[in-house]
């Protein structure tokens, strides 16, 4: 580690201590060239969780996003906010395991996983998410989507 009193990049280690409950070590050190004590972190850095878009794009996954989706097709139903949150960490964890492998999940499977939840969770809010998410065409389809969750008879 570079010294920033003279620059040199010997040093010694004098102390070492996990930080935020083992997330960082914090080191001290002392320059051997000047004697100088300075301080230095270390951290994990970890790869982002991925979401690859339809058009081939990749983003960091955001859990505020997926949040919002659901809090949408949740509005006004008597779902209580600590059901939504749990649903949404439910969602995020099965997410997560699912493209542990490679880092990343396609918009397709996550939007499956928000489907399948909803599903159990709350009819309306299923059928509200699939008609933004299915991106149906027109009112046979929608139709179709509640027929097959055995909302209507004909």
């Amino acid at each position: 580690m570079r010294c920033p009193y003279c620059g040199c990049i010997d040093d010694k280690v004098l102390e070492s201590r996990t930080m935020a409950n083992g997330e960082s070590i914090r080191r001290r050190r002392e320059c051997i060239s000047c004697g100088y004590r300075f301080t230095s972190y270390e951290r994990l850095e970890e790869k982002p969780f991925m979401v690859v878009k339809r058009d081939g794009r990749r983003q960091p996954f955001e859990r505020e996003k997926l949040e919002k989706g659901i809090g949408r097709a949740l509005e006004k139903r008597p779902v209580s906010m600590s059901q939504v949150e749990n649903l949404v960490n439910e969602i995020e964890d099965q997410a997560i395991m699912s493209g542990r492998a490679n880092r990343e999940i396609s918009t397709a499977e996550l939007g499956e996983l928000v489907l399948e939840k909803l599903n159990s969770t709350d009819k309306v809010a299923y059928i509200r998410f699939a008609s933004v998410y299915r991106h149906f065409e027109n009112l046979d389809e929608f139709i179709n989507e509640v027929k097959r969750l055995g909302g209507l008879n004909e």
